[in-house]
């Protein structure tokens, strides 16, 4: 087997037989990475010193053999909102194009005590906005199954580079699905944790109420050994979490909101059902739920975000860092750097964010949108008082066509599935359920399940069970 098909788990364990070093590993990605990502565009950059870590990894599983970190020598993608310390961090944005960190997100802090090898950073949607990674300024990056289709976003760099083989792990982060809907689309596990399972100090903000790092595998068991590495506390983001319910769930009861899945597309509902008659012959109870508000928890996201959107980035002005453009006065100064260094994807967040937020528009937007996600997080605890886990396809649909979209709404409802979990903070994982075929091509379908927050552990069994891993 090639070394870039095998699994982080495979990797490690070779690893440690010394069928390989962590510099072989390392190389035959980087020689992959070459080969393919010209076309995926999967990377915006391939790290120099790469090797270097690898080498530095090597020595640590010299000295410390298998009681050295499971992820010692395995390599893996960052996206480009990560900071990386001595790096530079884009958010695949102009405005940041040559900023370069001056210190690790704690995610990365962990990863690196853990000796990982970082190959680079991968592509996205700019500052994070966008469900098929089209809205880059480095441009946009192409699907592995089908090269004329989008990998979903905003990961999907990320998404892309684990789907080719270009590195067996990646991080990535998740504001309404940008990580389980990119994991559907090209077919491989996605997990988002509960919010502040995962410090989000060191990730360049996009709506801070909502964001979460998280992890792109091929296996289940490689996304909840990264999940278990980056976890936990961090006195640097007060909103972590000190820790987490390991028991397992009470019942084998998934809950299906028909209802809800009803706006799937008719071929994604045959395979979705597909995949719970399997899990029924497992042992799993399928059993019917109303979720009266899911439908709605789509427009409040996207009314609350934007709000966060327009906070957060009010500090790149083009004074203080990022892009400047000289203008005749300082108001023109701010106007020329803002309108360079930003997409129009992320002007238009911007500006509907500050008009839901402006005298006037406040009460009659903002402040219902919030009444409305805490509605939503009361009828998802609600179904969970009878129901172990919630299952609805990731994606209403496979892998669009580059350019399909053009119509912002029609982008937006690619998240229709994954706004809930985002606004109640709960946890959620996408796995591989089928696949159909588009233009003779077979494209991938991803299944999802929501667990009570902290219950992320619950949800690895059941993705296991779903993807027949031991």
């Amino acid at each position: 087997m090639n070394i870039t098909d095998q699994s982080a788990a495979e990797i490690a364990r070779g690893l440690r037989d010394k069928t390989f070093s962590a510099l072989e590993v390392t190389r035959a990605h980087l020689a992959r990475i070459a080969e393919l990502n010209p076309a995926l565009n999967a990377y915006i950059e391939v790290f120099a010193d790469a090797e270097d870590a690898a080498r530095e990894a090597d020595r640590v599983l010299a000295e410390k053999g298998t009681e050295a970190h499971p992820l010692c020598g395995v390599p893996i993608a960052i996206k480009d909102n990560i900071l990386i310390q001595g790096k530079r961090v884009s958010a695949a944005s102009k405005m940041l194009e040559h900023y370069v960190a001056t210190y690790d997100a704690t995610a990365i802090t962990k990863l690196r005590a853990a000796h990982a090898v970082f190959l680079g950073r991968t592509n996205m949607d700019e500052f994070a906005m966008g469900s098929s990674t089209e809205h880059s300024a480095f441009g946009p990056t192409k699907n592995p199954h089908d090269e004329t289709r989008v990998p979903g976003g905003s990961s999907g760099g990320s998404a892309a580079a684990v789907a080719a083989h270009l590195a067996p792990l990646a991080l990535g982060s998740e504001t309404c699905g940008s990580i389980r809907q990119p994991a559907s689309l090209c077919g491989i596990v996605g997990f988002k944790p509960t919010y502040g399972a995962v410090s989000r100090s060191g990730l360049i903000a996009m709506g801070s109420s909502l964001d979460q790092i998280g992890p792109f595998a091929r296996t289940v068991r490689d996304a909840e050994l990264v999940f278990n590495a980056i976890r936990g506390a961090d006195p640097l983001d007060g909103t972590t979490l000190p820790a987490f319910d390991t028991t397992p769930p009470r019942t084998k009861r998934i809950g299906v909101p028909r209802a809800f899945v009803a706006d799937a597309q008719s071929e994604t509902r045959l395979v979705f059902e597909k995949k719970l008659a399997e899990l029924a012959s497992e042992g799993y109870d399928i059993v019917d739920i109303e979720l009266e508000s899911a439908p709605l928890a789509l427009p409040a996201y996207y009314i609350i975000m934007p709000a966060e959107v327009s906070t957060n980035l009010a500090r790149l002005d083009g004074m203080r860092y990022g892009l400047h453009v000289d203008g005749a006065t300082l108001r023109e100064d701010y106007e020329r750097s803002r309108a360079a260094g930003f997409g129009p994807e992320t002007r238009r967040r911007i500006i509907l964010g500050t008009h839901v937020l402006s005298s006037g528009y406040c009460d009659a937007y903002y402040r219902k949108a919030t009444v409305l996600r805490a509605q939503v997080a009361a009828d998802l605890a609600r179904a969970f008082e009878s129901v172990s886990f919630i299952a609805t396809p990731t994606a209403p649909g496979p892998a669009f066509k580059l350019g399909e979209k053009s119509d912002p709404v029609s982008m937006y409802l690619e998240d229709i599935f994954s706004a809930p979990a985002n606004l109640a903070g709960m946890p959620a994982i996408s796995v591989p359920m089928g696949h159909v075929e588009r233009d003779g091509v077979e494209l991938p379908l991803g299944i999802q399940f929501m667990a009570p927050r902290r219950m992320d552990a619950s949800l690895f069994d059941i993705a296991r069970a779903a993807r027949n891993e031991a």
